[in-house]
């Protein structure tokens, strides 16, 4: 990543939804150089459009434009789909920041150009829309706005548009995704490191309770468990997801401070947190983590800590159902 994406990405960091450097200054330790991840030799690397590009290319209809634009409103605040497809805290832009642009906060554009593709956790081939669809029944606790509904249209049309002129179906794609950190926890890392980190450098944003913190009705940082946060079905209750996501994303304006073991220690912490039910919960959590441990063996989800079992409940949030009605397998034979 060049000097100038880095600081960049300081400075964005430093002023979403409006914060200012107090918020560093009540941190453990002062910003210095941020470390990312670089392009390994061989891999792909797209530049997204900006809002500047949707707003002045030449190529698109007008009507093609509102519909972007409206797809990256809603990606920007999704909080205003509350209480339809939305029964948490959670926006698209919480785990995908810079407007799903950045590289090491799971850019989206790569999902545009590699699907359709067999994904792993639900054991099926997916399209775009049923990418965005999981989005909101895991990581938003809530239901996936209809397939060729004018609102999906929107989001796949503000994912595509981040994708003009990559590469399809290029997977050796730079700064993908969240795994950077490998997928193997390391030993010894354990709750009481992560909470100490927890405590010097996340409470300040997120609260001493994980519960996030709001301004004026509206949501500034996302709550990290309990019934606001993302339930047990979200990648990010994937310990090395959530410790790549810090890694390279967090303190807020400081990515690549913490350490690699720090990461993986507030990560472990944060996901051994309750928070609403995976919704394909079976009623049992033990047996849910078995039947999806091609998922779960990287979450804490259907083990004990201090003695309970985490997920073994009946809490689905604010969200008024279990299972949405289109989390649904689907086969060809």
């Amino acid at each position: 990543m060049t000097s100038v994406n880095k600081v960049t990405r300081v400075l964005a960091g430093l002023w979403i939804a409006g914060i200012s450097a107090t918020v560093v200054a009540a941190q453990t330790q002062q910003p210095g150089e941020v470390t990312l991840p670089e392009a390994q030799a061989g891999q792909y690397q797209h530049q997204a459009p900006r809002l500047q590009d949707i707003e002045t290319d030449p190529d698109l209809h007008p009507e093609l434009r509102r519909v972007i634009l409206k797809g990256r409103d809603l990606f920007m605040n999704t909080q205003q789909l509350r209480g339809e497809y939305v029964f948490n805290d959670m926006t698209c832009k919480s785990c995908h920041m810079g407007e799903g642009r950045m590289a090491w906060s799971g850019p989206v554009w790569p999902a545009a150009t590699t699907l359709p593709d067999y994904r792993g956790k639900n054991g099926h081939v997916n399209s775009l829309e049923e990418r965005i669809a999981g989005c909101f029944s895991y990581s938003m606790n809530g239901k996936a706005p209809e397939y060729g509904s004018d609102t999906m249209l929107a989001l796949v049309a503000y994912h595509q548009y981040m994708a003009k002129g990559a590469k399809v179906y290029e997977s050796n794609i730079a700064g993908r995704g969240f795994a950077s950190l490998g997928k193997t926890i390391p030993e010894g890392t354990n709750d009481a490191r992560g909470k100490q980190v927890y405590e010097a450098n996340c409470a300040v944003c997120h609260g001493s309770d994980g519960a996030g913190k709001t301004a004026d009705g509206q949501v500034v940082f996302p709550p990290l468990w309990g019934d606001g946060s993302y339930n047990w079905g979200a990648g990010m209750t994937r310990v090395f997801t959530a410790a790549a996501f810090i890694k390279n994303n967090m303190p807020l304006g400081q990515p690549g401070r913490l350490t690699d073991q720090e990461a993986w220690d507030v990560a472990y912490y944060i996901n051994g947190h309750e928070r609403p039910q995976d919704p394909r919960y079976t009623g049992d959590a033990k047996a849910t983590r078995e039947q999806f441990l091609n998922f779960h063996k990287a979450t804490r989800y259907g083990t004990e800590v201090d003695g309970v079992v985490l997920g073994q409940h009946d809490n689905t949030g604010e969200k008024p159902f279990l299972k949405p009605a289109n989390l649904k397998p689907r086969t060809f034979e």
